[in-house]
């Protein structure tokens, strides 16, 4: 046997068959080792300097986007208080006509310089995990000043968000869920308290399955394969609403970019799912404003089955009979149980309305019926949601009330009717502290008992039931009057021509 270049070479034994070579591991001179650890040695400091390099480098980064951020919302913030005092100066009655032009003028230029000219490095995303916008769009042509102004407010708002508080929530989440089978959690004052501030998106869908399944399980108890069998049915038996869903469906969330193709997957769950709804509650069927609420529980739940048991307790069990029906009669209920509150709550701003006759109901009727979609800015849509899942309709009220009160100052200074209107349509996107405004809605808006709600539903119920009744005691009144001039003016006419020669 000899060594060759460290290698153990194994020779033939003979000259005949040559002996089968047995693997043998290679050896390598001690010098080849240690000239290998050396310059693993160095590649491993190489590794460590470029990542040292790197982190610093990230960090700094992060600095300075933290910096962007930071001075953008100060210029946000001037420019706002820019276009402000602007606005003040239009209303003024002590500038001459040379002034007001003037003022006119650089409302005019500051209106005309485009938002959306930001940084590149601007780190606030146009779009959320949800595929809402970030920052709304207004179109409001008489009211751009005051719009362009509070999308300034938000823009502002959303780049000084303080990740402090969202980090301290999402630590509370985490340990109120840990050591809690999946989908597990009781009802405590803890949880509610959790749900009014809002649930971090990490664990809104499996919060949002849990307060389904616990308002629906009776019956999906009773019907485990539910969905699948209307599914079915739906298939082979058209619902007679079916028409009016397929033309709602690319009305739904046209803003949202999981809706905004016709032929999107979103699209179609939905479609799938306001069909067996149709099937699940025939006293209803459909009614506009469903594929909203579907729209909103498939955008968390991120399944079509889970969606439509959270479109049924919401129809279902969490909102009154008759809300969704051909009368609407407790969609108007709640509107006069609204205005009771308002009254009470906000007694300033009730008297301003009135004395510019104008009717918050055409407004806030939509508000309750689809609970906020599209009224809301999506992050505190959402965290409306939260609380109005677990607690009920008695969250539309507090946040009804809470979205006046957080722009009272506001409606105070608008004098006329028409822009008052203007302004209700779009304020709700221009509100974009979440915080401040669940504060107003739990602790500025107490003391607000269910049974108080209840009691004021029940006796506008009564009171608009009545008005039912008599409205169609005068049509069927109306309706035989009608009949009875016609027979005698039937029998004038034949008279007359049996008269005639």
């Amino acid at each position: 046997m000899k060594e060759r270049a460290g290698v153990r070479l194994q020779l033939p034994q003979s000259q005949g068959l040559p002996a089968p070579l047995t693997p043998r591991p290679l050896l390598f001179p001690q010098d080849d080792i240690e000239a290998y650890k050396m310059q693993n040695k160095f590649l491993n400091s190489e590794i460590y300097q470029l990542t040292r390099l790197w982190r610093n480098s990230s960090e700094q980064e992060k600095s300075l986007m933290m910096k962007c951020a930071y001075l953008e919302a100060k210029n946000c913030q001037t420019e706002s208080r820019y276009l402000g005092v602007l606005r003040d100066l239009q209303e003024s009655k002590g500038l001459d006509g040379k002034q007001q032009e003037a003022v006119k003028r650089l409302i005019q230029e500051a209106l005309q310089a485009d938002m959306k000219d930001t940084l590149k490095l601007d780190p606030v995303r146009e779009y959320d995990e949800y595929g809402f916008k970030m920052v709304p769009d207004f179109e409001v042509e008489d009211v751009k000043l005051l719009a362009k102004i509070q999308a300034l407010e938000i823009r502002t708002h959303n780049l000084l968000r303080r990740e402090a508080g969202d980090k301290a929530l999402l630590g509370r989440w985490a340990q109120h869920l840990a050591g809690r089978p999946s989908g597990e959690l009781t009802p405590s004052p803890e949880l509610k308290g959790l749900l009014r501030a809002g649930v971090p998106q990490e664990y809104r869908r499996e919060v949002w399955r849990w307060v389904t399944r616990a308002r629906t399980r009776t019956i999906r108890d009773r019907h485990p394969s539910r969905y699948q069998e209307l599914s079915r049915k739906a298939q082979a038996c058209p619902h007679p609403a079916s028409r009016q869903i397929q033309l709602d469906l690319h009305r739904t969330l046209t803003s949202n970019q999981r809706f905004a193709s016709p032929s999107g997957p979103a699209v179609q769950q939905l479609h799938r799912i306001l069909l067996a709804f149709s099937w699940q509650n025939p006293a209803v069927g459909y009614c506009q404003g469903l594929n909203r609420l579907a729209a909103i529980a498939l955008l968390v739940l991120q399944n079509e089955e889970d969606a439509f048991w959270c479109l049924v307790a919401v129809v279902d069990t969490i909102m009154p009979q008759d809300y969704y029906s051909k009368t609407l009669t407790a969609s108007q209920a709640d509107q006069r149980v609204l205005k009771d509150f308002m009254a009470e709550k906000l007694p300033r701003l009730t008297a301003h309305f009135e004395e510019l006759q104008v009717d918050v109901s055409l407004i806030t009727f939509n508000w309750f019926m689809v609970v906020f979609v599209e009224s809301l800015a999506s992050n505190i849509l959402l965290q409306v949601w939260d609380a109005f899942l677990y607690e009920g309709t008695k969250v539309l009220f507090r946040y009804a009330l809470a979205l006046f009160k957080y722009k009272e100052e506001d409606f105070l200074k608008i004098r006329d009717k028409v822009e008052m209107y203007q302004y209700l349509r779009f304020f709700t996107k221009t509100v974009s502290d979440s915080r401040k405004l669940m504060s107003i809605a739990f602790n500025d808006m107490n003391p607000f008992p269910m049974r108080q709600v209840q009691g004021r539903r029940a006796l506008h119920l009564e009171r608009l039931r009545a008005e039912l009744r008599d409205l169609e005691r005068i049509q069927r009144e109306f309706v035989t009057e009608s009949a009875e001039r016609k027979d005698k003016d039937l029998d004038t006419a034949v008279s007359e021509d049996e008269d005639d020669p």
